[in-house]
């Protein structure tokens, strides 16, 4: 069982205190260590390159879910970007089970809602 994570590169984000991120991003990769779950960790930057990153993350392997990240999916500025995650993780991977995070930290607590284990 794999599970994707997906988020934007915490360097890329202005404002953001990436150190912290990267930081709660390895707590969470523990969390799932300590479960036996593995992860593919995808992050991109808000920009034109992340759909074809996205698509190549997809296409890598079948995955049982795709966690995609509150950075992604919460800043009503982005909601576009949003909705072509999405319909890519829809389309290129309509097998798997699609969970949202509320920060990365809390990622494999969203996966379990939806991973049969």
């Amino acid at each position: 069982m794999t599970v994707l994570l997906l988020g934007f590169d915490p360097r890329s984000v202005p404002g953001v205190d990436a150190s912290m991120v990267e930081t709660a991003i390895a707590i969470g990769q523990q969390r799932f260590d300590d479960l036996g779950i593995e992860t593919v960790t995808c992050l991109v930057k808000p920009d034109a390159t992340a759909d074809g990153q996205i698509i190549d993350a997809l296409r890598d392997r079948d995955y049982e879910c795709v966690v995609i990240g509150g950075g992604v999916r919460k800043p009503e500025e982005l909601l576009e970007f949003f909705e072509r995650v999405i319909n890519l993780v829809h389309r290129h991977a309509p097998n798997a089970a699609i969970a949202f995070n509320s920060n990365p930290m809390d990622s494999a607590d969203a996966a379990l809602r939806w991973i049969r284990r």
